[in-house]
């Protein structure tokens, strides 16, 4: 018996790269899956519902259960119809994984607004639009009485967390969405749902786009073990998933082989006063403070884990 065995899931983006991965991970445990993917090209243009059905048959002729979707996470009555289809489908929904995304890289100064507002829809209106009509179904059912777990995991970006030129846009939505599922890993609690995100570095067709990466990917190929394999991230997602699951309100960095814990922002250094500074006050009290951030994360901690 998989650690899924019985969850219906809503794996948005699932036609290609990692979402595929996940959806695919999924059934093999055991799950019930939604396959939701427009089929649209890296940015966002046009649809292919093929996409969506290619997964969906993939899993059937391994013995699963599937549904292919084509809605828009970023329309709202898609949104709602998508989690319709898991209900109407499969009688439940246990699951959610906001997963779709699009690029439309460009410098700040050189970006317009159509590039601005395309990306944040499908990142973050889109994660916010699915993760509401999944949040209104689960407080019915909660109301009546049923107690079961429910998980949401979301899909933010070290472009996000860290910053990264040439995605303001990118990184805008990756980061509210981290800042959502702590929102909703509160709100949600009395629902008996929970909510995590995580930040995966993984070969696709964004992350090849990406500025820089595509050559950084290319230049460490390993082929003892491909730590680009988009494949590495969908364990974490599944276990985040898992009914016997504790995690809520936790932002994971998943790599290859590495999983970190996100610790988020913290005050590194506070200065104090027994009366409102000056400007020249807090000029002289700053001096010693750096000017730049640091590449590192302060007070980051790595440990290396390996499993028998």
């Amino acid at each position: 018996m998989g650690t899924l065995e019985g969850r219906v899931a809503v794996i948005t983006g699932a036609g290609r790269g990692v979402g595929r991965e996940h959806a695919l991970l999924f059934a093999r445990e055991g799950a019930k899956v939604v396959v939701n993917d427009l089929g649209a090209a890296p940015d966002g243009a046009g649809a292919d519902v093929s996409a969506a059905q290619a997964v969906v048959d993939e899993i059937k002729a391994l013995g699963g259960e599937a549904v292919a979707n084509t809605d828009s996470v970023s329309d709202w009555a898609g949104a709602r119809r998508l989690i319709e289809t898991a209900v109407e489908t499969f009688g439940d929904l246990h699951v959610l994984v906001n997963n779709a995304g699009i690029l439309r890289d460009r410098v700040l100064v050189n970006m317009s607004e159509d590039e601005f507002d395309l990306v944040v829809n499908v990142h973050l209106k889109g994660t916010f639009a699915v993760t509401r009509h999944a949040a209104e179904y689960w407080r019915a059912q909660a109301k009546a009485g049923v107690k079961a777990d429910r998980a949401i995991i979301n899909t933010s970006s070290g472009s996000g967390l860290h910053g990264n030129p040439g995605q303001v846009n990118y990184a805008s939505a990756k980061a509210g969405i981290a800042a959502m599922t702590i929102v909703a890993s509160k709100e949600l609690e009395r629902y008996h749902v929970r909510a995590n995100c995580i930040a995966p570095v993984a070969r696709t067709r964004l992350t090849e786009a990406a500025p820089g990466l595509g050559d950084v990917m290319a230049s460490t190929k390993n082929d003892a073990f491909d730590v680009w394999d988009p494949a590495n991230i969908s364990p974490l997602v599944a276990m985040l998933a898992a009914e016997d699951c504790a995690f809520s309100g936790q932002v994971f960095r998943v790599m290859g082989g590495q999983v970190g814990l996100y610790k988020g922002w913290h005050v590194a250094e506070q200065l104090e006063s027994d009366k409102r500074w000056t400007v020249e006050e807090l000029a002289a009290a700053t001096a010693h403070l750096p000017a730049r951030p640091d590449s590192e994360i302060p007070g980051s901690h790595v440990k290396s884990l390996r499993g028998n």
